[in-house]
């Protein structure tokens, strides 16, 4: 199994007794587990250095250091799961904390941001034929579906793909009049990145908004770069969104003066219709 620790939590569960006694002993203390020696584990388990050759080979592992190994790993990875996971928390309320990070995602890209990057991609996206835009997981597919919702009312012809496939599949018939916007928190999201390849393959100008230094940052023409540390309470979402909302919209305003006049009629008439079937206030947003 991969996932050591859900193997060994399985083990706690149903494995033999000696097993059980084990699987507890290193699920209570991981980091402890993964740099002691096998006389220590079995000291610390009261069982023999035999049984515990046998339990890391019931685990999937092939000894004591292919054990101790993916133990290594699975802390580096997801260390930070196995505790309480509310980091070092203080007297604000839920509300307080939620609020405050996204305040403070916001203020960073605020700091951080460069008009250059943003205006190159808007004033290619203003003249492209299409606009294709890329995102997998979480935050990025909003991201992506975001940007089409800003940029169809301009008068863009732009779709939005999460679906690795189809990422792949519209990349392959991109042009030189063709715009990618490619989003990713990490970098490395390996169907964006080779959608991203593929279209600039084809010709396509490609834009990734992304962490500096990454594969997709390295894949694109023209790369957009900024970094939200992630936040230690890990009950709450994390505030890197709010970051790419404020990049979709910077992109988004910098398109819409590089159109000019005309996205005004646009957004005319998708107000009129809407308060047509809605209630006539001027006051209410584009959109519900």
């Amino acid at each position: 199994m991969d996932d050591i620790v859900e193997a060994l939590r399985q083990i706690s569960e149903s494995g033999s007794r000696s097993d059980q006694r084990l699987a507890g002993m290193v699920l209570s203390d991981i980091g402890f587990a993964s740099r002691a020696s096998i006389a220590e584990l079995a000291e610390r388990a009261e069982v023999s250095e035999p049984t515990v050759t046998r339990f890391c080979r019931t685990v999937g592992c092939d000894g004591i250091r292919d054990f101790k190994f993916h133990l290594a790993q699975a802390l580096a990875i997801g260390g930070a799961y196995l505790t309480d996971g509310k980091g070092d928390t203080d007297d604000r309320t839920e509300l307080d904390r939620i609020c405050d990070s996204a305040m403070g995602a916001v203020e960073r890209m605020r700091a951080g941001l460069v008009r250059e990057p943003f205006a190159l991609a808007a004033h290619r996206i203003a003249k492209a034929s299409q606009v294709l835009v890329f995102g997998s997981g979480g935050s990025s597919t909003i991201a992506a579906l975001e940007t089409q919702h800003r940029l169809f009312r301009l008068g863009v012809q732009v779709n939005a793909y999460s679906d690795g496939q189809l990422q792949c599949m519209t990349a392959s018939v991109a042009d030189k009049k063709t715009v990618v916007v490619a989003f990713s928190l990490s970098g490395h999201a390996k169907s964006v990145i080779d959608a991203v390849e593929i279209a600039r393959g084809y010709g396509a100008y490609t834009v990734a908004i992304t962490a500096p230094g990454s594969r997709l940052a390295a894949a694109a023409e023209h790369a957009i770069t900024f970094r939200i540390a992630e936040d230690l309470d890990l009950y709450k979402p994390s505030p890197s969104r709010y970051g790419l909302l404020v990049a979709v919209d910077y992109l988004a305003m910098l398109t819409a003066e590089a159109v000019g006049p005309a996205v005004l009629e646009r957004l005319r008439r998708i107000k009129q219709s809407l308060n047509t079937y809605k209630v006539n206030d001027p006051s209410l947003p584009i959109g519900d």
